[in-house]
């Protein structure tokens, strides 16, 4: 289709420059000695622009500029390493050299996905101020549907395939880890870029009924998989969760 095609062609410098500074994982199926020598040496770069649009620290020129020139020193080293001395072709890199450099790929990948989604919320706030949109509003339909797209593919698959305890684990798992690790990262950023050691926090309607509607699941969760049905979920409660969800929204946006 022709939207496909122009919505490709938007993407094309964006996946580039991500393909060139986040290392990717050099496993099997996945290894390119070229993009991983690559995207080793560009990294820094792309780590310190980052580190400079969000926290308004300039590692290209002042003060701080020779920590640039370090990182980028290593960084080319570890590249001209890795594109002479690493494996090419169908080879895989040896486990001791591809567990650190996916370790540092996975920091250089969040760093992407945090600035991301930082300009997401600002495109989100510009849509619900131009549409008269609460912010409320916003979090609870939009944001939240799109921040929880890949936890729900992920967890649909991990239960057709019968991983049922992992599926249900990880529907608790990402939101405590959220919560926080996203809620204290950002209120101790907020606190060193503001100098203020308090934050006011408002707790509105849709806050309080969020709330309330969680309590409401945790306890039937527990009630019926702890008590009626002896450690096993029954069918009808996954309806049930999605009744929940929609008085819940219908209940917020009201």
């Amino acid at each position: 289709m022709i939207w496909d095609r122009v919505f490709t062609m938007l993407e094309f410098p964006f996946t580039v420059l991500r393909k060139l500074t986040v290392p990717p994982i050099p496993c099997e199926g996945y290894y390119n000695r070229g993009i991983v020598a690559a995207s080793t040496a560009l990294s820094p770069m792309w780590i310190g622009y980052y580190i400079h649009s969000g926290y308004k620290m300039n590692l290209f020129w002042g003060e701080l500029s020779w920590i640039m020139v370090v990182c980028v020193g290593i960084s080319f080293s570890l590249g001209a390493a890795i594109l002479r001395y690493a494996p090419g072709g169908e080879g895989t890199m040896a486990l001791a050299f591809a567990t650190p450099l996916a370790l540092y790929g996975f920091i250089v990948a969040a760093t992407w996905i945090d600035f991301v989604a930082d300009h997401l919320v600002d495109l989100l706030q510009f849509i619900g101020i131009v549409c008269r949109i609460p912010g409320s509003i916003m979090g609870l339909t939009i944001l939240a549907w799109g921040n929880s797209m890949g936890d729900l593919s992920a967890d649909v698959t991990m239960a057709r395939k019968g991983l049922a305890n992992m599926a249900m684990t990880a529907c608790f798992a990402g939101p405590v880890f959220n919560i926080l690790v996203g809620l204290g990262w950002g209120f101790s950023s907020l606190s060193s870029l503001t100098d203020q050691a308090d934050v006011s926090v408002s707790m509105n309607a849709a806050i309080l009924t969020g709330f309330l509607f969680i309590i409401v699941n945790t306890l039937l969760l527990v009630f019926l998989g702890s008590w009626l049905y002896g450690g096993q979920i029954p069918r009808a409660y996954g309806y049930s969760m999605l009744v929940i969800y929609m008085v819940y929204v219908v209940t917020s946006v009201l």
